[in-house]
């Protein structure tokens, strides 16, 4: 090739997945492209692909398929399903040839977008760092020779018994009886795993927006937006629900809403996983990012596990589980991840394990979580566009530095003071600073410096 990936760069290609509008960005040609590419640099023998509910996801697909199988390459189509349907058949199919899955998805972007999310053998992430790149490279230069082999075959098999297998071996469900739960897919695809779970569960499930259906007719599944909330919350109190749960599109990610309809931040949730898997598991490893900390350090000390520190992003944290063999991984963003889950992220294990939580204790999640609500208060993410992302950060640091008790670069600018501590990050994507503060204890302190901050970001 004689041109650069950087001078033919695809706007479609991001750090960790493929993203883009349909047709502009991404399009059939592509996906075909796409396929053989993944297969002329990995040499598999067999692929997993997936779909999400999306109304360009079947086309994509088909075009994905097709160009893998015109290199030769066996295809196991699971069809409709989540991403972590796709990670779990490229993991528990390893052993039957399988090297490397594609999940075709735009997650929680509106209805005109898709993408795709690949993964190695045994469900490794393909970024940006280790093979994305050189995909775009390929797709850019309009690869697709045939390779000379016969064409590869497709095979599609029904692997939602196994994966609901898998997603009940967390979880007692007879402890579980008599719980009332209302769910939110959004429209998404985390209806279909509900119906699934719900005939061998004695819960009884309220179910929102149930229905696959790629049109989004109840706006954009992502209940990260606090306007996509009131529907969920509203539900649980109506029904009188123990909690409520809501996913994005392709539900990689879940969010919990308490007993009163309060939605719960992420940051809180980590903590409670972590320290239900360091009762499974004492001594473990446990992996968390910068953003929000102190409450996850604390629980996991005094669960008598080993917190360790990773950048924040999908593709670093499933490396770093790897690395340290961590029992459990979790984001602020409502990204867990899950050893025994092949070290992949899943939007159906939290609440599972979380319910199971509530009845061991016999406590409420607004109980749960509200002792740690009190200690370590935080702002949630805050994100403010800016011209200069590195001239943002350098005025924070010269402000901060010389005060800090520590300062950590690990992801952005992290400074730590005796009583609150904050995270800046620049976004990976766009011009953007992102924001979160947190305090021990002290609301007030907590948001006066987060205007402080975020005065000072405003101004360069």
């Amino acid at each position: 090739m004689t041109t650069s990936t950087r001078d033919r760069r695809l706007p479609c290609f991001k750090a960790y997945d493929i993203r883009g509008r349909v047709p502009e960005e991404l399009n059939e040609a592509m996906a075909y492209r796409v396929g053989q590419a993944f297969v002329e640099l990995r040499r598999p023998d067999r692929m997993v692909v997936g779909r999400d509910v999306r109304l360009s996801s079947r086309m994509l697909s088909d075009a994905l398929v097709e160009g893998i199988t015109s290199k030769g390459v066996d295809v196991v189509d699971i069809g409709l399903c989540g991403t972590e349907m796709m990670y779990f058949a490229t993991a528990h199919l390893e052993g039957a040839g399988v090297e490397g899955g594609i999940m075709v998805t735009a997650s929680h972007n509106p209805s005109d977008y898709n993408g795709m999310k690949i993964v190695g053998q045994g469900a490794r992430p393909v970024h940006g760092g280790n093979g994305l790149a050189e995909i775009e490279a390929l797709v850019a230069d309009g690869y697709l020779a045939t390779g000379p082999s016969p064409r590869g075959h497709v095979k599609r098999p029904f692997i939602m018994p196994e994966y609901v297998e898998h997603l009940l071996g967390y979880v007692d469900t007879s402890a579980l009886s008599g719980m009332t739960i209302v769910t939110n897919p959004g429209n998404g695809g985390a209806g279909l795993v509900v119906d699934a779970l719900e005939k061998q569960m004695p819960v009884r499930f309220v179910k929102l927006h149930h229905e696959p259906d790629g049109r989004f007719p109840h706006g954009v599944p992502n209940p990260l937006l606090p306007g996509n909330r009131s529907a969920t919350a509203d539900a649980v109190r109506v029904a009188g629900a123990d909690l409520g749960v809501a996913w994005d599109g392709d539900f990689d990610r879940c969010f919990l809403f308490d007993e009163t309809g309060a939605f719960i931040e992420g940051y809180y949730v980590v903590g409670l996983l972590a320290e239900e898997m360091l009762r499974r598991e004492p001594g473990a490893k446990i992996i968390y990012e910068p953003r929000l900390t102190w409450n996850t350090i604390e629980m996991v000390q005094r669960a008598g596990g080993q917190p360790v520190l990773s950048r924040t992003g999908h593709a670093y944290i499933k490396d770093s589980m790897r690395t340290h063999d961590a029992a459990y991984g979790g984001e602020m963003s409502a990204h867990h991840y899950f050893r025994d889950f092949a070290y992949c992220d899943s939007g159906m294990i939290p609440w599972l394990l979380v319910a199971a939580l509530m009845r061991r204790t016999g406590k409420r999640l607004s109980q749960l979580v509200a002792e740690r609500q009190a200690r370590f208060p935080c702002s949630g993410e805050i994100n403010r566009e800016v011209s200069d992302v590195q001239r943002t950060l350098d005025r924070v640091q010269l402000q901060y530095a010389a005060d800090a008790l520590a300062v950590d670069t690990t992801d952005g600018l992290s400074f730590e003071f005796e009583d609150w501590r904050f995270n800046l990050r620049p976004s990976n994507t766009e011009p953007v600073i992102r924001l979160n503060v947190e305090s021990r204890g002290d609301t007030a302190l907590m948001q006066r410096k987060t205007e402080e901050i975020l005065r000072l970001v405003d101004a360069t």
